[in-house]
């Protein structure tokens, strides 16, 4: 289980204390829109600027071309973390070197200083040990609390963990502990519900899965590889070829574990306003393409999680994003929050639905890590969580 030090485990008081944050968040014409990756930082930030520390926060932004771009700058969302705490929020438009230096040691306890984009330089993403060291002089104390990128071995998520006392957030905290429970010591039944567009992508967490989940439920444009694998045509649906011997071999192991739509809604064209209807699962006509898994499904579907004690949840059921092909998803998010088991939501999209259909808050735990909650539900180990110092 969790075994790392944490900033429980740390004196901050008059110490300069450098927290990786994930701060990726949508930004259009200067204004941040989605802001619940920020407001996941403030306990960890919050906590530490109480227990007397001076803060300065680092994180990416978008994939600039390791180079300064003002469209990715962290500036706007300086500005909008001032809004969000009672501590003054200082920016540096440098991230290390000589500027951030000056910056770090004119830091006063109770104060926060944002960093500029850690991907303005390209060390950060090949993990350069300068990069991890000019970091590090910036502060005494290393917290990473960016869960959503500790599956990346960067040099603000891992190599500067090497140069100082380095311990998790809290968010950090709570994310590895509610992902690590549900793995390691789930209450059963244990139900894990997988959807998204690639099969190929979620191999290894498949294969992971049918070793620890009682029951493992695919929708999404994954489902129709595994579909294909049965042998159906599928007409116009987004099927990966290349994976289709694999999904073969997957049902074979996933004997009865594995649950496949027994009905889908097809559609004429990849648009909202596209003819549609739901057929049973079986050839789908020429022209015609799997958008949504059927009302049986989710029906069928929403049985296993009502029974289930745990379920983790990665990857909408359809493309949501269109309302004729937004029931599947929107009905097992429902089931989710109805049900009394510990249900956990990584991964982006299956987050967006979940808040789209305000159940938000009905749901145990919604993980800030896409990426990184994929990694570790295929049991990989984090190398931002690796790096942390271990609890004695």
């Amino acid at each position: 289980m969790f075994n790392k030090k944490t900033i429980a485990d740390i004196e901050p008081r008059g110490q300069r204390v450098l927290v990786r944050v994930d701060f990726n968040v949508p930004i259009d014409n200067g204004v941040v829109g989605d802001d619940t990756r920020i407001r996941a930082a403030l306990p960890t930030i919050n906590n530490l600027l109480e227990r007397g520390a001076a803060v300065l926060l680092c994180s990416h932004l978008g994939r600039p071309k390791d180079e300064p771009d003002p469209q990715y700058s962290l500036k706007p969302v300086a500005d909008y973390l001032a809004t969000l705490v009672s501590a003054p929020v200082k920016f540096c438009p440098q991230c290390v070197g000589p500027e951030a230096e000056a910056a770090a040691a004119a830091l006063q306890p109770g104060e926060i200083l944002l960093l500029e984009n850690t991907r303005f330089y390209p060390g950060e993403t090949k993990n350069d040990p300068q990069m991890a060291i000019q970091l590090a002089k910036l502060a005494d104390i290393y917290v990473n609390d960016a869960f959503g990128s500790a599956h990346r071995a960067h040099a603000s998520t891992e190599g500067v963990a090497k140069h100082l006392p380095a311990v998790a957030g809290l968010l950090m905290e709570q994310e590895i502990r509610y992902l690590g429970q549900a793995l390691a010591e789930p209450r059963r039944p244990f139900v894990a519900i997988l959807g998204g567009a690639k099969v190929s992508d979620k191999i290894g967490v498949i294969r992971n899965l049918l070793t620890k989940a009682d029951q493992l439920l695919i929708g999404g444009g994954m489902a129709n590889t595994f579909l294909k694998a049965q042998g159906y045509a599928l007409g116009d649906s987004l099927v990966e070829a290349e994976a289709v011997e694999t999904a073969k071999a997957l049902l074979v192991e996933g004997g009865d574990k594995l649950h496949l739509p027994v009905d889908v809604v097809i559609a004429d064209a990849f648009d909202a306003g596209a003819q549609h209807k739901t057929i049973a699962t079986g050839d789908v006509p020429d022209g015609w393409r799997i958008l949504d898994i059927g009302a049986q499904t989710a029906a069928a579907f929403g049985e296993q999680v009502a029974k289930a004690g745990t379920v983790v949840w990665n990857g909408p059921m359809g493309v949501f994003e269109m309302k004729p092909f937004a029931a599947g998803t929107f009905a097992l998010a429902q089931a989710v929050a109805d049900s009394s088991a510990d249900s956990i939501i990584g991964g982006g999209d299956s987050v967006a639905a979940v808040q789209q259909s305000g159940l938000a808050d009905k749901i145990t735990h919604i993980s800030t890590g896409g990426g990184a909650s994929l990694e570790m539900l295929e049991g990989k180990l984090l190398p931002g969580l690796a790096a942390l110092q271990d609890k004695e």
